[in-house]
């Protein structure tokens, strides 16, 4: 679903990217009190309230994710389909950059190697559009802080979004009704089916959302990891054979090193992780010899 996101955004023109955000914001809540209301999941909600510091970090969450919602939707229905993929597949590689500069993490050689590969891809790709990638670059530090401040806010995925759209509610529900006192909202000015797309807004953020909250307690984290590639592999499918973005040579050299980058990551990833398993294998199977020696396994039970 988030692969195929950028199919949906242009069905809303004439709507502007800010009128757009403003719905996604506004709907989005409208349909997570509804499902929260039918999974009577409320009692968070007191609790949260009496820590400001966690509300402070969701209100920096919500600032951080309407910059990256903004800049993708603005992207897409201006023609950056393929950049903002890009955005989305450095994110692993920003995420590891934050982890080393703001909690002090240590990489293994592997990574990096990763990180390396993926700063030089940038700066191909800067050469390549006589610019930075600033929309590749935009989403993938928004949404890396993102998943940094989430960490430290420690909230299930519908209840987070809850809580970050309404803290949008006001200022979104606000730039609409000044919209519409202008004459410059689209919301019932473009017939019902333009009005029904903009309120799906509301559908389309939350439905992916809690699929993937479901799919993270059911699936193994290696797993969910390399399954997240898929949502850039179909949005830069779409943006080169859908909507047909010119790729020159120093674009597909760029992507290609970004791929690398990424590959390097997974391999390592996958490594570490059957390193673990075997070494957690080994470790259980020593305790259960060592508890099969001991005098209180080979003791003949009393009578």
């Amino acid at each position: 679903m988030w692969g195929l996101v950028p199919l949906f955004w242009p069905l809303l023109k004439p709507a502007g990217a800010v009128e757009i955000l403003a719905h996604r914001m506004v709907w989005s809540l409208a349909f997570v009190g509804v499902a929260l209301l039918a999974l009577r999941r409320w009692a968070w909600i007191g609790e949260l309230i009496r820590q400001p510091r966690r509300l402070a970090l969701i209100g920096f969450a919500a600032a951080v994710i309407t910059v990256n919602w903004g800049v993708y939707i603005w992207s897409v229905n201006s023609g950056h389909v393929v950049e903002a993929s890009l955005g989305y597949f450095i994110n692993p590689l920003v995420t590891i950059a934050m982890g080393v500069l703001l909690l002090k993490e240590r990489l293994r050689p592997v990574q990096w190697a990763a990180v390396a590969i993926g700063a030089g891809a940038v700066v191909v790709l800067t050469v390549g559009y006589g610019r930075p990638p600033w929309i590749s670059l935009t989403l993938a530090f928004s949404f890396a802080t993102y998943g940094l401040v989430k960490k430290k806010v420690n909230l299930g995925g519908l209840e987070s979004l809850a809580a970050e759209t309404a803290m949008q509610f006001l200022p979104a529900l606000g730039y609409l009704v000044w919209l519409g006192a202008s004459g410059n909202a689209t919301f019932g000015s473009e017939g019902f089916g333009h009005g029904a797309l903009l309120a799906a807004t509301g559908v389309v953020t939350a439905v992916p959302l809690v699929c993937f909250g479901a799919a993270a307690i059911r699936v193994p984290l290696s797993t969910l990891g390399l399954l997240q590639y898929l949502a850039p592999v179909f949005q830069f499918g779409l943006g080169v054979v859908y909507f047909h973005e010119a790729m020159p040579a120093e674009r597909w050299a760029g992507f290609a090193l970004v791929w690398l980058a990424l590959t390097l990551l997974t391999w390592d990833a996958l490594r570490t992780a059957h390193r673990g398993r075997v070494a957690l294998a080994a470790a259980e199977a020593a305790a259960g010899e060592v508890a099969a020696g001991s005098p209180a396994a080979t003791r003949e039970p009393a009578a």
